[in-house]
């Protein structure tokens, strides 16, 4: 179930390709027909990498990997390095020849592998040339990479985890249709992976792992273990993509967007409205931030054109700010999903290509938060408050009850202590 618009491989789109063609065509200039390129922004996955981690019955463990897992590979350098290039020629005549600090900033979220993929991908941005060679035996030049603390990445790092309201929805989304048919009908499946695997737990919000565990062992030629037949990897395939869509759609995804990816989308957002100002002095042409897949799928949900697989490595989604002859504001978005190929065009749902600025900022502003803090928090429905005042009115009954008893037996011992001495009274008398 995908959540936006499909995003067929290039291969599929023959019939689209003058109409490719032609949209790489305008963003490849400053000034192309009627309109001229203003500001850009780049999100984009780091390269190949080594597992995650290994599930506990793995044969390779993490020393069978050069640097540990997570890491970056060398083919996830190449892939980095040619998505530069590949932006170099898109860019060419919008950003200068040179490296010019005023002009790109570059940010990344606090990992290794997508620190090194920026740095391999500005290699192939910006390769140095008169002045800015160093060392002539050196085809490259240092260039700044911004980054905070993981557990202050509030932009770049999804899912974010410290929202009550989120992990409601979150398990709410397991009591839908949806999610309840492919447990039932995953049950056999999930309890082979487990028994294979030797993980105390296969569900779906833990297979990915799996998959990603093969997918990169599979990747760097490792021998698998016989239970992994390619049927099995397809199934694991498809329970790994529906995670992605289990964070972040299939229920409420609005709300869980405005939780989660629309935090970015509201950022990028603001920038592009910020590079309207045609007035600045050296403004600012572009924009990066190296992520993760779910970086790109928290993103594509919010903005409701997530095709429901998960994001290749160095896959990229382009936003391109334009000016128009009559002095309007447009944005177009591209996404690139396979290397060596051109990106591809994405149209926001409820508008045209080149989106209008104005229907760009009104369409997603409802999944973008105004203070998210104060939304992640639970608040109470009317349902709630209902039985709360029946509760409490429930324990007021029985406190009035309870008074009520303790009161009548107080009396009634009063009166048994005031009858007995009026008995020894009459008796005193007596004598």
């Amino acid at each position: 179930m995908a959540l936006g618009l499909p995003s067929p491989s290039l291969s599929s789109r023959t019939p689209s390709l003058l109409l490719l063609l032609s949209a790489v065509s305008v963003a490849s200039h400053p000034a192309a027909g009627d309109r001229t390129l203003r500001f850009v922004t780049l999100v984009y996955r780091h390269g190949d990498r080594s597992p995650i981690k290994a599930y506990p019955n793995d044969p390779h463990q993490e020393n069978a990997w050069p640097q540990g897992f997570g890491q970056l590979s060398q083919e996830g350098m190449r892939q980095h390095l040619e998505l530069g290039q590949a932006l170099r020629r898109r860019y060419r005549g919008f950003l200068d020849e040179s490296y010019n600090r005023r002009e790109i900033s570059v940010h990344s979220t606090d990992v290794d592998r997508t620190l090194m993929s920026a740095e391999a991908n500005l290699a192939g941005l910006y390769p140095p040339n008169g002045s800015q060679v160093f060392n002539p035996n050196i085809t490259w030049q240092p260039i700044p990479v911004h980054t905070v603390p993981h557990a202050e990445d509030k932009l770049l790092s999804f899912p974010l985890l410290d929202c009550p309201r989120y992990d409601l929805l979150m398990n709410e989304s397991k009591k839908t249709d949806i999610y309840v048919n492919l447990m039932n009908t995953s049950k056999e499946f999930l309890d082979m992976v487990r028994n294979n695997t030797g993980l105390k737990d296969a569900s779906v919000e833990t297979v990915w792992s799996v998959h990603d565990t093969l997918f990169c062992e599979t990747k760097h030629n490792m021998t698998l273990p016989a239970w992994v037949t390619p049927d099995v990897m397809e199934r694991l395939r498809k329970l790994k993509d529906f995670s992605f869509e289990f964070m972040f759609g299939i229920y409420k995804r609005e709300e869980k967007s405005r939780l989660q990816g629309g935090i970015l989308v509201g950022h990028i957002v603001k920038n592009i409205s910020d590079a309207a100002n045609l007035s600045a002095v050296d403004p600012l042409k572009m924009m990066v931030y190296s992520a993760h897949d779910t970086t790109i799928v928290a993103l594509q949900a919010a903005l409701n054109v997530f095709s429901g697989i998960q994001p290749p490595y160095a896959s990229c989604h382009i936003f391109e700010f334009y000016v128009e002859s009559n002095g309007s504001f447009t944005v177009a978005m591209f996404y690139r999903n396979e290397t060596g190929k051109e990106p591809y065009p994405v149209t926001l749902p409820g508008c045209t290509q080149f989106c209008p600025l104005e229907d760009f900022i009104r369409i997603t502003k409802p999944v973008v938060p105004e203070d998210r803090e104060k939304e992640c928090q639970i608040s109470r429905t009317l349902k709630d408050t209902a039985e709360v005042v029946v509760g409490l009115a429930v324990c007021g009954c029985l406190l009035s009850l309870l008074i009520a008893l303790l009161f009548t037996v107080l009396c009634r011992q009063r009166d048994h202590v005031q009858g007995y001495r009026h008995v020894i009274n009459e008796g005193d008398e007596r004598s």
